[in-house]
């Protein structure tokens, strides 16, 4: 359980069911229609997700190896490292968790004829060393490595399945027969993309808020520390604009097309929550408040992952 509880497993979870969402709901659909052969057959979508699981659990790993004094500021009660877990078996771990993950895509890179695309999996790993060991205590910089790898668990796909590429300069809507006129499957992974870059970065400065203690003992230069609590928060609060502005008009043009169950959906799981959030954030400046508005944002990026859900119900209708 301590092993678990290490990698993160919950958010391990959520990332295998974003990814296995995309494929299933926007990426498969489409195989019927592909111009070329179809590569990611479920053997091989699992391969690619069981990567990403596995870089992103090594990445946990080496955040809590090279945060332990932190974390023991922080959260001291939380700690696995050194109290259950040595921290000479963690690097171990991260070690053969990336190696793992790259020789899992290289089988698929290998089918796919282009070892090229391995370079993500090794670019992502080295982001996730050097934000453990420099960019974490930088001044928004970890911030935006985090959300940027986040935002790559879903563009992973598209690099990894040929048949997407054939996509990349098609308009946003595509007609694929008489009967079918769909949106653009790169267009929707990227709107999730986008969606899942932003609501990172909003929960990365409110973790940061919630830490603020460990990190300014530690000389970290986050964004709370630099900028103060209220100013971190007002930033985070012109991120949830940015996360709003296109979700209400998406809203308002389904609703205006009778399209009600996606339109609802998106007006009552991620609009209201997400002003709700906001109103809810400044609410205080406690440890506890924003260790709470972190797991709200967690709760509203699994909602946005659900309408996955709803948008193939509708597409293939």
């Amino acid at each position: 359980m301590h092993y678990l509880r290490l990698i993160r497993w919950t958010n391990l979870l959520i990332i295998f069911l974003t990814q296995l969402l995309a494929w299933a709901c926007v990426i498969l659909p489409t195989k019927n229609f592909a111009p070329e052969r179809f590569l990611l057959n479920f053997p091989n979508f699992l391969l690619v997700s069981l990567s990403t699981v596995l870089i992103a659990g090594a990445g946990y790993i080496i955040n809590d190896y090279f945060d332990i004094r932190i974390d023991n500021i922080n959260k001291p009660q939380k700690m696995v490292l050194e109290k259950q877990i040595p921290r000479r078996m963690a690097i171990i771990m991260h070690t053969v968790l990336n190696v793992v993950a790259v020789l899992f895509a290289a089988v698929v890179a290998r089918q796919a004829g282009h070892y090229s695309f391995l370079l993500l999996q090794l670019i992502c790993t080295v982001l996730l060393w050097f934000y453990s060991t420099h960019f974490k205590r930088q001044f928004a910089l970890g911030n935006i490595t985090v959300s940027l790898l986040t935002a790559l668990t879903v563009i992973v796909l598209i690099l990894y399945e040929p048949a997407m590429h054939f996509y990349l300069t098609k308009p946003p809507f595509i007609v694929y027969s008489a009967e079918n006129i769909l949106p653009n499957p790169i267009w929707v992974l990227m709107v999730y993309a986008y969606f899942a870059f932003v609501l990172t970065w909003m929960r990365e400065i409110t973790k940061d808020m919630e830490d603020l203690k460990g990190d300014e003992a530690e000389g970290c230069v986050t964004m709370p520390i630099k900028w103060g609590l209220q100013k971190a928060s007002f930033f985070c609060l012109g991120l949830g604009g940015f996360a709003l502005i296109p979700l209400i008009i998406a809203a308002a043009n389904l609703l205006y097309n009778n399209d009600w169950l996606l339109g609802s959906y998106t007006v009552v799981a991620l609009i209201i929550p997400i002003i709700a959030w906001m109103f809810f954030l400044p609410k205080a400046a406690t440890t506890e408040h924003y260790a709470k508005a972190s797991r709200y944002l967690k709760f509203i990026m699994v909602s946005g992952i659900g309408s996955l859900i709803i948008y193939y119900i509708e597409a293939n209708a």
